[in-house]
């Protein structure tokens, strides 16, 4: 199988070999009898998938295949077994063209049926309405690398599970979900050679989980958009902003991850600067037994790497003020500064904590 064992726990990397092995193993002997499909290299996974009845299997032997990909259909498993995907010499127009700005691709696009989009004003277009969603849609196994915006997109979708994918230097974001309920992005190594802008994000209904996913370099790690999100054992690296938990959102956890060594390009980049966790005008946002270590600035002048902020968001309107918040069981060291609050707002338990700095919110 493709799936990536690297940088992920392993015993969870087991279970999810031989869950797909299990899942899989009967399709590869007559597989014309047990409703699997075999794309070969040199074959279109696209007109495979376009010929595919609802409940199918997809599965893609090793090979470099130059194709962007759309996922309309119900059911349908698209399984790699070495499959590389990458750019295809001419792009096509589908739901996800533009999606992460005006003349990006996405890799693969999962997407509903009569999807409305509203005109992008900044980082992606944001779903209107959805006629009618795609429904369970599995991606798994595949490299796919390069695209100008997004490697695998989500919209409008139900059910959709992006698992054990090894998505390279994504233009804009690694994966991104979006107007879609109950996501499973699971189990994915998201890397980029060069800073990038987002590693995995999220701007759904609730149902959405980010876990068990390694990300490395780019400006934000995880981005939670998305009103009781759950964000867990993850391990984030060499990257600005491990996860940026946007103003107004309620109820997400952002748990047992690991966040270091923040990518030294991040100190030149303004407004940016280099943070394990912000919490930025959110509400009831669970923050527990993260192990955030290693972010510093380097001694710049004028610059400050912390572990946790939980700040109001001023360009809100109105402002998003962060309230209620829970920042507990954390593991905080060797950070210029382990933890910063600059609210108005109430409710905010900074407790139980394992840190340094400021001493006050430390123990």
């Amino acid at each position: 199988m493709a799936l990536s064992l690297l940088h992920c726990p392993g015993i969870w990397c087991l279970t999810l070999l031989l869950s797909v092995l299990w899942t899989a193993a009967p399709l590869y002997a007559g597989n014309e009898n047990h409703n699997g499909v075999h794309v070969q290299s040199g074959q279109s996974i696209q007109a495979a998938i376009d010929a595919a009845a609802p409940g199918q299997t997809i599965l893609v032997e090793a090979g470099t295949y130059n194709e962007q990909l759309t996922i309309e259909t119900d059911d349908i498993s698209l399984v790699g077994l070495g499959a590389v995907l990458v750019p295809p010499s001419t792009p096509i127009h589908n739901t996800c063209s533009g999606l992460a700005g005006p003349d990006t691709e996405a890799g693969i696009c999962v997407t509903g049926q009569n999807v409305e989009l509203a005109p992008f004003v900044t980082e992606h277009e944001k779903v209107l309405s959805v006629g009618r969603p795609v429904k369970h849609v599995l991606v798994t196994g595949f490299e796919v690398r390069g695209f100008s915006g997004i490697n695998v997109a989500v919209v409008g979708a139900q059910a959709t599970k992006v698992v054990g994918n090894q998505l390279k230097d994504g233009g804009q974001y690694g994966c991104l979900t979006v107007g879609s309920t109950d996501t499973h992005v699971d189990g994915n190594t998201v890397v980029a050679s060069d800073l990038k802008f987002i590693g995995i994000c999220a701007d759904d209904t609730p149902g959405v989980q980010v876990v068990n996913n390694y990300v490395n370099g780019y400006v934000i790690g995880l981005c939670v958009q998305t009103s009781g999100a759950v964000y867990r054992h993850n391990e984030l690296a060499n990257l600005c902003i491990g996860a940026f938990v946007d103003p107004n959102i309620s109820g997400a956890d952002v748990s047992g991850n690991h966040i270091s060594n923040a990518n030294p390009a991040c100190t030149t980049i303004a407004e940016v600067g280099i943070s394990g966790v912000i919490i930025d005008g959110a509400v009831d946002t669970t923050v527990r037994h993260n192990l955030i270590e290693g972010l510093t600035a380097g001694g710049q002048p004028n610059k400050t790497a912390v572990g946790v902020v939980i700040i109001d968001e001023p360009t809100t309107d109105p402002v998003a003020v962060a309230s209620g918040n829970i920042v507990s069981e954390n593991v905080l060291r060797n950070n210029d500064l382990d933890i910063y609050v600059q609210t108005i707002g109430t409710g905010n338990v900074i407790k139980n904590n394992e840190c340094s700095s400021p001493s006050e919110l430390c123990g």
